[in-house]
C-alpha cells in the first residue's frame, strides 16, 4: 500500500463539522465566560477600547495630525466607526492565532476538527463587536447623525471582515503551532495593518491612481464600505469588489495550509 500526503482540498471537509456544532458553540461559549471571568467592568471593556482609541487618535492624529480636515462631519465618530469594526478584526485575529496552543491539552487528547477551535475564537469576539456597535447607535444619536438604507448593508461588510479574520486567523494559527515565534510577529503585523486600512483617514488622501492597489488589503473595502453604510455616501464597487475577492483567496490560503499541517498539530503541540 502506497501512503501519499492530500492532494488538494482532500484534508478539507467540511461536512465533518455539522456534527461538532454543539462543541462549536460551548467553545464559543467557553471564550466568552474566560474573557468576562473576575473582571469589574465586564462587557464595558468592548466599549472601552474604541473609545479610549478614538480619543487619543483624534488628538494626536486629527488635530495635531491634521487628518479631521479630510473628513467631513465629525472626526471622532468617523474614526469610532472604523475602529469598532477593527477593533473586532484584529481582536479576531489574534484570539484565533493563538487558539490552538490554547487549547493544547485538548488537542493532544481527544478528537475533533481542529477547525472549530479558531472558528470559535473568532465568533466569540462578535459578543465585544455588538456592544461596541450598540455605543456606536448612541454616538450618531448625539452627533445628530440619522442612519441611511445603507445601514441594512451592514451584515455584508461584517462577514466580509469575518472571512478576513478567519483566513488569516487559521494561517497564523496553524504557524505558531510549529513555529512559536510568530506570536511576536502577530502582534507587529496587525499594528501596521491598522495604518495600512482607512480607519483614522479618508480613502481620499489615497491618490486614484494607487487606491485598487491598496485595496488589496482587504480590510480596505470592509472598513470604507461598513463606515460609509453607516455614515452614509457612496460605495465604491471596484474597491468593495476587490476587498472581496482578497477576502476569499486569503481564507483558501489559510485554508489549505491549515489543512495540510493539521494532521502534525498533535505530534507538535
Amino acid at each position: 500500500m502506497r501512503i501519499e500526503p492530500a492532494k488538494s482540498w482532500q484534508g478539507l471537509d467540511l461536512a465533518e463539522l455539522w456534527p461538532y456544532r454543539e462543541l462549536l458553540y460551548f467553545f464559543v461559549w467557553r471564550d466568552i465566560k474566560v474573557r468576562y471571568k473576575q473582571t469589574v467592568l465586564g462587557a464595558l471593556w468592548a466599549i472601552i477600547q474604541p473609545v479610549a482609541t478614538t480619543l487619543l487618535f483624534t488628538v494626536f492624529f486629527g488635530r495635531l495630525g491634521g487628518l479631521s480636515k479630510q473628513v467631513s462631519g465629525s472626526y471622532p465618530l468617523f474614526v469610532y466607526v472604523g475602529l469598532s469594526l477593527w477593533t473586532f478584526y484584529s481582536n479576531a485575529v489574534s484570539l484565533a492565532a493563538n487558539s490552538l496552543i490554547g487549547s493544547s491539552h485538548l488537542i493532544s487528547k481527544v478528537y475533533f476538527p481542529r477547525l472549530i477551535i479558531p472558528i470559535a475564537a473568532i465568533l466569540s469576539g462578535l459578543v465585544d463587536f455588538l456592544v461596541a456597535f450598540a455605543f456606536l447607535l448612541v454616538l450618531m444619536a448625539v452627533y445628530h447623525v440619522a442612519p441611511s438604507a445603507q445601514i441594512l448593508l451592514l451584515p455584508v461588510f461584517v462577514l466580509g471582515t469575518i472571512t478576513v479574520a478567519a483566513g488569516a486567523g487559521l494561517l497564523f494559527s496553524a504557524l505558531i503551532v510549529s513555529y512559536r515565534d510568530f506570536r511576536y510577529v502577530i502582534t507587529f503585523a496587525v499594528q501596521l495593518w491598522l495604518f495600512a486600512t482607512p480607519v483614522l483617514y479618508a480613502l481620499d488622501i489615497v491618490p486614484a491612481k494607487w487606491r485598487l492597489l491598496y485595496a488589496l488589503n482587504p480590510m480596505v473595502g470592509m472598513i470604507v464600505g461598513f463606515r460609509n453604510s453607516v455614515l452614509g455616501g457612496p460605495l465604491p464597487g471596484d474597491l468593495i469588489a476587490t476587498a472581496f475577492l482578497t477576502a476569499a483567496v486569503l481564507l483558501a490560503v489559510g485554508l489549505r495550509y491549515f489543512t495540510t499541517v493539521e494532521r502534525r498539530f498533535a505530534d507538535v503541540i
